[in-house]
């Protein structure tokens, strides 16, 4: 069901989503619960395994040390717990960086897990994302692999000649073929310019997806946002 929904519904359901979930101050600690409930949903109707959310949200990991450390330092009240004393301003602050950025982290990896690359950047093009911009971003996208290739093919030559390297008096070749591939890069990168204008490009690349979207498609995607600003409300009307 989330795999079929348009790309930009999502995106703007999961900015929603965030939006709803930053302005929610971290005092309002069971909202936050029902809101790691409702991304868990999300991603049981994505299809997605708890697994894989968990080992792809890892990358917030250097954002939590630095919030552990924020409950040491501040101004105000101050309390014990056992050896250490804790600013309850720095604790707030730490527990809503934690709380808050991992919440956003995962909604984006369920995002990027259910819509391609491709469909990222349609959406972002049909928000009316300046074209330049998403151009820029297909290409990047499409032509990583090129370039990856190309330094793989770069690596086997230089292996095939008995280069290996092994110290910094090898980097003077390995400057030299940074060098090579970026003027590889750039001329390959001449000659698809060219063939694109041959081809009757016109600053706008081609796609046939429908522009027309259902009203349920727009229930669907909104269902999460309006569910977090629900629970947001109830549980501040609660507090």
């Amino acid at each position: 069901m989330v795999h079929s929904l348009p790309s930009h519904l999502k995106i703007i359901a999961v900015l929603l989503f965030i939006l709803v979930v930053v302005s929610t101050p971290i005092t309002v600690w069971p909202a936050f619960i029902a809101f790691f409930a409702l991304v868990l949903v999300a991603t049981t109707a994505a299809k997605i395994s708890l697994l894989t959310l968990f080992k792809r949200a890892l990358i917030e990991v250097p954002f939590i040390f630095f919030a552990i450390l924020m409950p040491f330092f501040g101004k105000g009240e101050r309390f014990e717990v056992g050896p250490l004393n804790l600013y309850r301003e720095g604790l707030l602050a730490g527990g809503s960086i934690v709380a808050k950025g991992t919440l956003g982290v995962m909604i984006a990896v369920v995002l990027s897990t259910s819509t391609t690359a491709r469909e990222i950047l349609r959406g972002l093009e049909r928000l009316k994302l300046p074209s330049l911009m998403v151009q820029i971003a297909s290409f990047m996208l499409r032509y990583v692999n090129v370039i990856s290739d190309e330094m793989e093919r770069m690596k086997i030559a230089r292996e095939s000649r008995g280069f290996h390297a092994t110290g910094i008096k090898h980097w003077k070749v390995i400057a030299t073929s940074a060098a090579a591939l970026f003027i590889r890069s750039y001329e390959r990168g001449e000659r698809v310019h060219l063939a694109m204008l041959s081809r009757g490009f016109s600053g706008e690349l081609p796609h046939t997806e429908s522009k027309r979207v259902e009203m349920h498609s727009w229930l669907q995607a909104l269902a999460l946002p309006f569910f977090a600003l629900l629970v947001s409300l109830i549980f501040r009307v609660i507090g």
